[in-house]
């Protein structure tokens, strides 16, 4: 394989792709697919895809990935729909009076970001909290406040078997839940220091919402509609994963159901279909970002240990977490709680590392900034830091056993996107 200091030419390539996305944020659609176009020619012609080499090689990647890249895109579109629905349905508007009218209001807010990320979608929750705050900071919402948001709804999935992709997979492996639960040691850690420091930058930029509208009403029409999507995709999610885990790389089930679940509601409240143009334009770019990084050469990690865990951390940022997740099961000997910990939250330090990000960064277009999102939201790598100190000090690492048997991993579909 082509290298240059021992360092395959591929991350040099996809080094220049993201710095291209960090230094035009105004182009990253462009930038994207250039660097698609770029890698995959590279690939084809020099170095060649784990499944072969050549237009045959990539088209066996491409087989091999296509499910994940559809469950996204119908993730990403379907739920621009579900958070149109749900700030229509007014409940954003209604918040202010239950929330504190000071700082407190948006920590609270991504209380409950945290919270709902625990058992939904990790993008549902980043979406829904994104159009909670659009309406209670008058559409004024700080980058560093989004960036908490995917903090927020990556730190609630961490924890969970049913809250991220990469927790699943691991449960599907053969991990108690219980392993993974104590993720939420740092995740915990990592939403306060997060929440309280994004909260205050949020109050002076924008504050919150004093009062509600006394004239509005709840859409209940609406909330049902939100209710049925999350629920079809809570459901499908485990009834693939936990019962049909074979037939997951077939068919893109949850992001099928999704739209499944929009189509059968039309009847009640008709989406906005007028917002599909611009989301599509950013998930092509998300999906452009995710095939990059799949075709990278990732294919072993350091001994496992606590350090290697923190280091994922920092991988999961820019590489997708469930291939890194997969090679962490495969190698045997991790703390699966530090694992969970680790490709769930770290992907929150950069807008595109996690399908929570680039969900919310089709809602906010300001926040495809890179410069931006590592300025203002410098709290989530502090966050993360601090959250590995206490979950290491507090729990500490202990290497579980090798697995049982080969996990039947999902296909790599989006429940974090990242």
């Amino acid at each position: 394989m082509p290298a240059i200091f021992g360092i395959p030419v591929d991350f040099f390539l996809f080094a220049a792709t993201l710095l291209g996305v960090a230094l035009l944020h105004n182009h990253t659609f462009q930038v994207g697919l250039t660097g698609l176009v770029t890698i995959a020619g590279y690939k084809i012609l020099f170095a060649g895809f784990k499944t072969g080499t050549g237009l045959a090689g990539f088209g066996d990647h491409l087989a091999h990935e296509w499910v994940g890249l559809a469950n996204l895109f119908c993730l990403l579109m379907g739920f621009a729909l579900l958070s149109r629905h749900f700030e229509k349905s007014h409940v954003p508007v209604l918040l202010p009076r239950y929330l504190p009218d000071d700082w407190k209001g948006g920590f609270l807010l991504l209380v409950m970001v945290f919270v709902m990320s625990s058992f939904l979608d990790n993008i549902a929750a980043a979406m829904i909290g994104g159009a909670m705050a659009h309406q209670l900071f008058r559409a004024r919402v700080h980058v560093g406040y989004l960036a908490a948001i995917v903090a927020a709804s990556n730190a609630g999935g961490s924890g969970s078997v049913v809250g991220d992709t990469t927790t699943t997979m691991l449960w599907i492996a053969g991990v108690s839940p219980a392993a993974v639960f104590e993720a939420y040691a740092g995740a915990v850690v990592s939403l306060l220091v997060v929440g309280i420091i994004a909260a205050k930058q949020q109050q002076a930029y924008s504050p919150i919402l004093k009062n509600a509208h006394d004239h509005t009403h709840v859409d209940w029409g609406r909330v049902g509609i939100v209710a049925i999507i999350l629920c079809s995709a809570i459901a499908t999610n485990v009834m693939v994963n936990l019962q049909f885990g074979h037939f997951a790389h077939l068919f893109p089930f949850i992001g099928g159901s999704v739209w499944l679940a929009l189509v059968a509601t039309m009847s009640i409240r008709r989406p906005d279909w007028e917002v599909l143009p611009e989301t599509a334009k950013g998930s092509v770019f998300l999906l452009s970002l995710v095939l990059c990084a799949s075709m990278m050469p990732v294919e072993e990690l350091p001994p496992a240990s606590a350090m290697t865990a923190f280091g994922l951390g920092f991988v999961s940022a820019v590489f997708d977490n469930i291939p890194l997740t997969a090679l962490a099961i495969k190698q045997g000997g991790h703390d699966w709680g530090f694992i969970a910990y680790a490709v769930g939250f770290g992907g929150s330090m950069v807008w595109f590392g996690s399908s929570a990000g680039v969900a919310l960064s089709n809602m906010f277009p300001e926040a495809k900034s890179v410069g931006l999102w590592l300025r203002h939201g410098w709290h989530v790598t502090a966050a993360y830091i601090a959250g590995f100190i206490v979950l290491s000090a507090v729990v500490g690492w202990h290497p579980d056993k090798p697995l049982p048997s080969e996990p039947r991993l999902p296909a790599h579909h989006a429940v974090k996107g990242n």
